[in-house]
């Protein structure tokens, strides 16, 4: 809970220093797929939590219902920035997808565990979106959000790695195992959608598709690792 406190000075230097109100020098062949690419992101950036806080309501950890609302308004504040990269860019937000319905739905199957499992994938994924746009995006406010996004996923998938650790440390090694292998399915193949639906974009930033896979399922296997095969106890901070 710390560091979502401490980000709050950070994030309001970051953010004005980013100028969304310059020319977006961006060429139309590579402007369109990061518009349309951006539109699925931010619609996914979009929710409001409210599923997510009565589950962790439910857990009965005032520490942590306070950290999961810090979290959550993070997420709504990347979800502010894709709107305002759009603006730039000379797009528009999106109203609905049917992979977020998809991803929505998978979210909501079960409780608090299942839903960080299927966030966390969405996180990892986000890791290397973001990740290729910070390092090759195709002008210095692209690149400036990307990377700002970036930062904070790299904390949140410790913060959701180490709660996931907790609520299956007690629990038998059959379950675990079985837990592991259908997230490695969601995982699997939310990679392969997003590999796919962003492939304009990953081309235009000369990410290839299968890279961009392999780093996403790299992540992943140390998350999952992390939450479910291994013993030790972890700390987020």
């Amino acid at each position: 809970m710390d560091h979502f406190e401490a980000n709050v000075a950070v994030h309001a230097e970051v953010d004005a220093a980013i100028d969304f109100g310059a020319e977006c020098p961006v060429e139309e062949r590579a402007r369109r797929p990061l518009i349309a690419s951006v539109r699925r992101f931010q619609l996914g950036e979009s929710g409001d939590g409210q599923q997510l806080l009565r589950n962790a309501e439910r857990a009965g950890d005032p520490e942590y219902v306070r950290a999961i609302g810090l979290f959550v308004a993070e997420e709504q504040q990347h979800a502010a920035l894709l709107l305002r990269l759009l603006a730039y860019l000379g797009g528009t937000p999106m109203s609905s997808h049917w992979s977020d319905a998809v991803f929505v739905r998978l979210r909501r199957v079960l409780g608090l565990r299942t839903e960080l499992m299927v966030l966390s994938v969405a996180e990892a994924v986000a890791l290397s979106y973001y990740g290729g746009l910070s390092a090759a995006g195709p002008d210095p406010v692209t690149r400036a959000v990307a990377a700002r996004i970036v930062d904070d996923e790299q904390a949140h998938v410790r913060f959701q790695r180490d709660r996931l650790h907790i609520g299956f440390a007690d629990s038998p090694a059959p379950l675990r195992l079985l837990a592991l292998a259908l997230w490695w399915v969601v995982a699997v193949g939310a990679t392969a959608v997003v590999a796919l639906d962003h492939r304009g974009v990953l081309d235009a930033i000369g990410y290839r598709p299968t890279r961009f896979v392999r780093d996403v399922l790299i992540d992943f296997a140390g998350l999952s690792a992390a939450v479910l095969l291994r013993r030790k106890s972890t700390s987020w901070t």
